[in-house]
């Protein structure tokens, strides 16, 4: 066989190539070919994309079934078009240059696209033992699905190579990533030296490199197969940073609407809100409003950060309205939040049972986001749009046990009566109605009785809470549990914490009992049920027998009762003659 030729692909050596090789032959020159035989002349020509290849029959024939196909198809024209041929003319010349036995560098980076223009030629081991589709293949198997980098890198070919597909090379390639993933964690686990360090740090960011249907793939298989779940987190976290990064968040972008969705499906359980970081879900969540996700969605960002709110900042709850409404801030997703919160009050403190200090624990965390709301409305209320159906609905979802004290829903209440001077009579007395000023302290119940803005029935309300709250301190009279209001803490033992805890109980143990009663009722009628059945056998076997034995035994009673009696009499007779004796 002649000289081969090793060079590059580039119009000008592919200019003098084919000059000095069609100067040989009598075929005219193609528009722009490429030789690589130096010496020899090509007998055929292969456009491929546009480009054209000047080449031999006889190696393409030998190790490719389709140019044999082709070739033999061939009348009298010596040229071939190959139409969309994966990986384009670069990868053509590759696979030629194994046709013609020039030694060949399989990477990662080219393997697909190799592989699928193996495919695509038909170069089987029918043809020519170890065919480039063989040798594509052991590269994946003993190379390239052995190491967590490689397959990252063949996965992220795959995307621009829709025939990958065909021969299920992502699907392999994604079991290899969570597979080697979950390898090197439990080398990690057991490794002395690398203890207490994110060893699986440095595919992350490899990851991220992936398009998101991709990344899907291979977060839900590694999810299966055992990696860790903040491992997971912290890829979510750094694949949304990257991809949503310095990008303008637009409505209308489908893209960016399919990322936030694609990680909220992801997330891992997280029940207790451990794993992931609040500031996280909340981020998320705005980014999703302003895209407009699916509702099932947002739902489940709201039930999240739900599980943590006691955790939240009076910032992380400002969320801005979008789209056609006119108030300035999203109130509904707050009072979903709020909903789904209590929600997990309620099954927690469900599951706790009598436990006082898990329900001690609950209801700390109920004063938490009381406090929280209670600023959250003061926040809110300036603005001129909002509802007072709104602003109503997040103050009647807290229990009246939230709030110790009542200063902070009264200042809220305060301000937006300031900025709403249009309110009618009806609508401040239905507002109001939520102060207790039994929970007021001294400053708060001082500015609430010269406060012109409150309905008078209020003013006259708060006057006489004053007035019995002065007259107790005079005669010195103090109930259990009072709040010392002025200075918002309990001078007795008895709290409102407490009492809540103590009325659960108590209505736990009052269940209890109840159904202790309903068993011992229901075995009482079984029992009845069987001395009832007991009778009526004996009464159908033995009649007479029965009543004789039955009047024997009412007589024997008689009797006993007669005797006793006479001894009773006896005694009463002897002690009334001692009496009668002393006296005389």
């Amino acid at each position: 066989m002649a000289g081969i030729s090793n060079r590059p692909l580039s119009q000008s050596s592919s200019s003098t190539s084919s000059t000095s090789c069609n100067s040989r032959s009598s075929v005219p020159p193609p528009t722009f070919s490429t030789c690589i035989f130096s010496d020899v002349a090509g007998d055929i020509t292969v456009v491929v994309d546009g480009e054209s290849f000047l080449l031999h029959k006889f190696p393409l024939v030998a190790r490719c079934g389709k140019m044999r196909k082709m070739v033999r198809d061939l009348k009298d024209n010596s040229s071939i078009e190959l139409r969309d041929f994966p990986g384009g003319p670069l990868t053509f010349e590759l696979a030629m240059k194994f046709c013609y036995g020039i030694n060949l560098e399989i990477t990662p980076s080219n393997v697909v696209d190799l592989r699928c223009a193996a495919g695509y030629l038909e170069m089987t081991e029918d043809y020519k033992e170890d065919n480039l589709i063989s040798q594509t293949e052991s590269y994946l198997d003993t190379t390239a699905f052995r190491h967590l980098k490689k397959s990252v890198q063949v996965l992220i070919s795959c995307e621009r190579q829709e025939l990958s597909e065909k021969f299920k090379i992502p699907d392999r390639c994604v079991e290899a990533i969570a597979m080697n993933a979950c390898r090197e964690q439990l080398v990690s686990n057991l490794s002395e030296e690398l203890k207490g360090r994110d060893c699986l740090a440095w595919w992350i960011e490899q990851l991220s490199a992936l398009g998101i249907d991709y990344y899907t793939k291979v977060v839900s298989v590694m999810a299966r197969t055992g990696v860790r779940s903040e491992s997971i987190v912290a890829s979510l976290m750094h694949y949304s940073q990257e991809s949503l990064k310095g990008v303008i968040v637009d409505r209308n972008c489908q893209g960016q609407r399919e990322i936030v969705e694609a990680i909220v499906t992801l997330l891992p359980c997280d029940e207790r809100g451990s794993i992931i970081p609040l500031s996280f879900l909340l981020g998320m969540l705005k980014i999703g409003i302003t895209l407009g996700i699916e509702i099932s969605y947002r739902l489940e960002l709201e039930r999240r950060i739900g599980q943590q709110l006691e955790s939240v900042s009076l910032d992380d709850l400002l969320i801005p309205s979008v789209g056609r409404e006119e108030a300035m801030y999203d109130v509904d997703t707050v009072h979903r939040i709020l909903a789904c919160f209590l929600e997990r009050v309620d099954e927690e403190d469900e599951e706790s049972g009598c436990d006082s200090d898990s329900t001690g624990h609950y209801h700390g965390s109920l004063l938490k986001v009381g406090r929280i709301m209670d600023a959250y409305l003061a926040e809110i209320a300036p603005d001129p749009y909002l509802s007072l159906h709104k602003f109503t609905a997040i103050i009647e979802r807290l229990p009246d046990y939230a709030r110790i004290v009542d200063d902070g829903i009264y200042r809220a209440i305060d301000v937006y009566l300031k900025a709403h001077p249009l309110m009618t009579e009806e609508e401040r007395k239905s507002l109001c109605k939520f102060i207790d000023c039994n929970k007021l302290s001294q400053d708060a119940s001082n500015h609430m009785a010269q406060n012109d803005r409150l309905p008078v029935q209020m003013v006259v309300r708060v006057l006489y809470s004053e007035q019995l709250r002065l007259k107790k301190a005079l005669s010195g009279d103090s109930d259990e549990g009072v709040l010392d209001l002025s200075s918002g803490v309990l001078n007795r033992a008895v709290s409102p914490r407490d009492n809540y805890a103590s009325l659960r109980r108590e209505n736990r143990e009052l269940k209890l009992e109840i159904a202790r009663m309903r068993v011992r009722v229901s075995e009482l009628e079984k029992e009845q049920t069987l001395m009832k059945e007991g009778m009526m056998e004996r009464s159908g076997n033995s009649g007479g027998t029965f009543l004789t034995s039955l009047s024997k035994g009412i007589g024997k009673i008689g009797i006993f009762g007669g005797e006793n009696r006479q001894k009773v009499n006896r005694k009463s007779r002897s002690v009334s003659e001692r009496k009668t004796s002393r006296k005389g």
